[in-house]
């Protein structure tokens, strides 16, 4: 199956963009607006997260995202999760274990751990606390694991893994090699569910991209080759991108709905 090629505009030049302290810009999350919440993985590593419920929370689709290496939960998402909201889902955001301050965030998680290193592949069990910690919120909904980067893969490996429990994944630029050796999505595991996963068009000339990509699309994966993309979930940020991605962004939410079969 050939990979599906997602135009939306032309080359672009990434940029970071980060709220100045004291500051919040126009559609994003304010923390003083978030229900903050804590709750432990199973090896007892406390993490930090925000329940944005929609309007009408109990049976809406649940979205769990999760960040990318360095990054944060309000850093990275901070113009995304309203607008998932105002679409319509329950979203929780979660500070993984291995994190950091990348696009202007603070990794509570982290911070709390007092200096204490964690590999990607160690903050595996963080999704599984993360998705009790979105049924205790009382949210039935169909749920989805939306990840980025190196969460990415996680987030394939745990769709795949409970079938019965979630209902898709989204996974922006799933990362794969030596940093995830025993953890990374094998292609069985993303075609075990609904899912779709995304590349910007510059990560395509690694030849190891180019191939996970083409295997996917081989195993029936929906895929997308972002032209003006950039890496991970930033891929959908007009500030990050320097580009309109409205469209992208529409097309993640039409994902999610049509396969909550909403």
């Amino acid at each position: 199956m050939p990979i599906q090629r997602f135009a939306i505009a032309a080359a672009l030049a990434f940029l970071a963009g980060c709220t100045s302290a004291g500051a919040t810009a126009p559609g994003t999350v304010d923390p003083a607006d978030t229900a903050e919440r804590t709750f432990a993985a199973a090896d007892g590593v406390t993490l930090f997260a925000d329940a944005l419920p929609a309007a009408t929370p109990a049976e809406a689709p649940v979205v769990i995202l999760l960040h990318q290496a360095g990054s944060s939960a309000r850093g990275e998402y901070a113009t995304l999760a309203p607008e998932l909201v105002a679409a319509g889902f329950n979203v929780l955001q979660v500070d993984l274990r291995s994190g950091g301050d990348l696009f202007g965030g603070i990794n509570r998680t982290v911070e709390a751990a007092g200096g204490a290193e964690y590999t990607y592949c160690e903050a595996y069990p963080d999704l599984d606390a993360a998705a009790s910690a979105a049924r205790a919120e009382g949210w039935s909904g169909p749920l989805f694991v939306w990840g980025s980067s190196y969460s990415a893969a996680l987030a394939i490996r745990y769709a795949s893994s409970h079938p019965g429990t979630v209902a898709g994944y989204l996974a922006f630029s799933p990362a794969s090699g030596e940093p995830m050796a025993g953890c990374q999505a094998s292609v069985e595991d993303a075609a075990a569910v609904p899912g779709i996963a995304l590349r910007p068009e510059r990560e395509m000339a690694v030849p190891s991209v180019q191939a996970q990509m083409e295997a996917f699309g081989e195993a029936g994966v929906r895929t997308r080759v972002v032209p003006n993309g950039v890496h991970g979930s930033s891929m959908l940020v007009d500030a990050r991108t320097k580009h309109d991605m409205s469209a992208l962004r529409a097309e993640m939410i039409a994902f999610i709905r049509e396969t909550a079969g909403r």
